[in-house]
Formats: structure tokens, C-alpha cells, sequence
């Protein structure tokens, strides 16, 4: 079974070199990675650029969040590795920014709605008046305003941005679980083929292969659960 290039596995691994072992381990069954915060802190931009090098897409999961200025440089920066996504949280100034600093380049922005570990409790907790879905629909809105790619938002949200955006509209959904695996900490999750069947453009889904005895077996399973959308 070739690899689906909906499919972003995320390297959340704590050094490169285990990162690199794991990808060595998956061979030609993923082909899109997530490089996060966890490779951020070390070497993160070599190994994407190795990733670009082997073929692979890459997906640079920083959410910039800072003023407008700092963002644009930073996103005009990465612009240039030939990387395919990069996050920035969902707010006007911040997406506009990040935006601005692409231009001309191959790299998306993708806009991070509300994470999938945060509860409509947890919001009000943090202080907004809103619950997930209204606050979500609202920074898909912007985000489409400011010209963004894509956004980031949960399976049970992806129907609503498929709507908004319209069919090129990038729906990146993390948070899925197939039934076979533990939900961990997400808390807003959905199956491979149910997330894709809502809208979704690109499944994010970490654990469920990383945490398996096998991984390249287990991204084999997501892989023929997503042939079933």
C-alpha cells in the first residue's frame, strides 16, 4: 500500500536523531511530516530540510504568535527552506502578517483555530465567552480574510471550514484516533475516516503509529481506513 498524502505523521520526538530513526523505520509509508516544538528547541529546520531532500512534504508546526513585524520576518525566513505549511495562531494581525512574509513562496499558512485538547470549559476557564465551535467559526472567517491557506481545527469542525473556505481551502484536522487507539489527551477527536468524511484535507495523527509496537504496520491500518472515504 503506497503512502496517502493526507496523512501528516507528526515527529514529536525529543532529538533529531530519534526523529530521523523513526522516518528511517517508516520507509516509503508516510510521506508528509510534522516537524514541532519538541525538534524546534534543538534542530528541527536541519531536519526538515532533510526531509525536503529525501522528497518528503514537511509541515512546520511553530504557531507564531508575536507582533506583526516579528511574524512576517520570521514566516519571510522560513519561506525560503521549501517547506509546504507553517502555523501561526488565528488572530488577525498575526495571520496577516505571516501571510505578508510568504508571498511568492510555495509555503501555506495555516491558521491554529482552537487546539483540540481545550474543552469548552477550558475556554472559559482561559476567559472567553465563547465555546469552541462559535470561537473556531469565527477565526476561519479571519483566517480566510487574511488570505491564509488553511486552518488547523478539529474533526468536528472540519465540516464548518470546508464550508467557509470552499474546496482548495486546506482542512488540517489533528486529534484523530481511529477506534483502536486511546484518545490520550485530545479531547475534540474523531476516526480517519470520519474526519476526512466531515471535510478534512490532511489528517494529523501521532500516537496511534509513534506509541505502536509496529509503526509502519499501524500507519498501514490508518492508511486503509482512509482509502475507505
Amino acid at each position: 500500500m503506497r503512502a496517502d498524502p493526507r496523512l501528516i505523521l507528526p515527529l514529536d520526538r525529543p532529538t533529531v536523531d530519534e526523529a530521523r530513526a523513526l522516518t528511517a523505520a517508516l520507509g516509503d509509508t508516510i510521506s508528509f511530516y510534522k516537524v514541532g516544538l519538541e525538534l524546534f528547541a534543538t534542530d528541527g529546520m536541519a531536519l526538515a530540510r532533510e526531509l525536503k531532500a529525501q522528497g518528503k512534504q514537511v509541515f512546520l508546526d511553530w504557531k507564531l504568535h508575536d507582533i506583526g513585524a516579528t511574524v512576517e520576518r520570521a514566516a519571510g525566513a522560513l519561506a525560503s527552506s521549501g517547506c509546504d505549511l507553517l502555523t501561526v495562531h488565528a488572530e488577525p494581525q498575526v495571520m496577516a502578517a505571516a501571510v505578508r512574509g510568504c508571498a511568492g513562496s510555495g509555503l501555506k499558512i495555516l491558521a491554529v483555530t482552537v487546539l483540540t485538547s481545550l474543552t469548552d470549559a477550558d475556554l472559559a476557564q482561559i476567559g472567553y465567552a465563547e465555546d469552541a465551535r462559535t470561537l473556531v467559526e469565527r477565526r476561519i472567517r479571519q483566517a480566510v480574510d487574511a488570505g491564509c491557506g488553511g486552518v488547523v481545527a478539529s474533526p468536528l469542525e472540519a465540516a464548518l471550514a470546508r464550508t467557509i473556505g470552499g474546496p482548495d481551502f486546506l482542512v488540517v484536522t489533528p486529534g484523530v484516533r481511529p477506534d483502536w487507539s486511546a484518545k490520550n489527551d485530545q479531547a475534540r477527536a474523531a476516526t480517519p475516516l470520519d474526519a476526512l468524511k466531515a471535510g478534512a484535507s490532511h489528517l494529523v495523527c501521532g500516537r496511534p503509529i509513534t506509541a505502536a509496537a509496529d509503526p509502519q504496520a499501524a500507519a498501514l491500518r490508518v492508511i486503509a481506513e482512509m482509502a475507505g472515504a
